[in-house]
């Protein structure tokens, strides 16, 4: 896993390890390890969420509208996997970033 990087890389991480993964299990995932546990940071993460997908990153599946609440009633959820491009631009990323010496 990429520590200490920005988040829309580890959300391309994350979708790479889990493809087929849908918003409400991304989301919820992410913001706990960066620490964004709030209404905002959730929707923050979503709106990196479909940047990733207009930059041709990760594709999006199906989806369905969340009717009982557990995400965020009456939002529509989708299901994310990698492109092909996400994948090879995932692998030069990690060629490139180093962890953090202590």
């Amino acid at each position: 896993m990429m520590e200490h990087t920005p988040i829309k890389f580890r959300i391309l991480e994350y979708i790479e390890e889990h493809p087929g993964s849908w918003t409400d299990q991304i989301v919820p995932e992410l913001q706990e390890e960066y620490g964004m546990n709030d209404e905002h940071g959730r929707d923050m993460i979503n709106y990196d969420v479909i940047e990733l997908v207009s930059a041709g990153l990760i594709h999006e599946g199906d989806s369905r509208i969340d009717e009982d609440g557990h995400y965020k009633q009456g939002t529509l959820l989708t299901c994310y996997s990698p492109t092909h491009l996400g994948s090879e631009y995932l692998a030069d990323l990690r060629t490139k970033v180093t962890p953090k010496e202590a």
